[in-house]
């Protein structure tokens, strides 16, 4: 599979970029090709049964800590270079960071991502994705990977928007959604059967002093 970056100007792009001004977050139910889709999925759970998946941690640095009460996903993070399938989707979010910044002049340096597999009953409690010591997460992006998913499965993700509404999002593979990462509390509901994304952060630039 070649290489998968689109020009910054793509409809589908700007219409993230126009979602994320007027409403802080964007919802895009086809956004990969299922081909893509599927190589994705099969690596994630290539990685899950080889071990490769941990659980994952709530905080950050010497304060991190698994708290499965708090949320039960196992993840992996995602370098270039490693598959051709994940390469093809950092190369697409490049493009977007690329719209993002021209659209929305965020100052996006970077983009990190991991695999995330939530076995059945397993959830992630309302929380917010960026740190409180940490500002460099501006904007998060959410992609599924799940064949034939069906409402009753559950798994949704939850997020808490202006004047009290929820919006549920039904984890089809294919769908990517993307808000702001410090101003959408969010939650992950548990699922019947195993749940799979890939979840990232664009970042700028940190006040950290070198």
């Amino acid at each position: 599979m070649r290489a998968m970056q689109i020009p910054s100007d793509h409809p589908l792009l700007l219409r993230i970029v126009d979602d994320l001004a007027e409403h802080g977050w964007s919802q895009q139910n086809i956004f990969l090709p299922d081909a893509l889709t599927r190589a994705l999925a099969t690596e994630c759970r290539q990685r899950a049964a080889e071990g490769e998946l941990a659980p994952a941690a709530v905080g950050r640095g010497p304060f991190s800590q698994i708290r499965e009460g708090i949320r039960g996903d196992r993840i992996q993070w995602i370098e270039p270079g490693q598959v051709q399938a994940c390469d093809r989707y950092l190369a697409l979010m490049d493009s977007l960071r690329e719209a993002l910044n021209r659209g929305l002049f965020l100052g996006l340096e970077d983009f990190e991502s991991h695999f995330a597999l939530y076995p059945p009953g397993a959830f992630y409690l309302k929380h917010v994705d960026r740190f409180r010591d940490d500002d460099r997460r501006i904007v998060s992006a959410v992609l599924y990977l799940n064949d034939a998913w069906l409402p009753e499965h559950g798994g949704q993700l939850r997020m808490y928007l202006d004047e009290g509404v929820a919006h549920d999002v039904v984890p089809t593979g294919g769908c990517l959604v993307v808000f702001l990462s410090g101003e959408i509390p969010h939650e992950v509901l548990p699922a019947t059967r195993d749940r799979l994304s890939l979840t990232g952060w664009f970042r700028r630039r940190g006040n950290e002093l070198f």
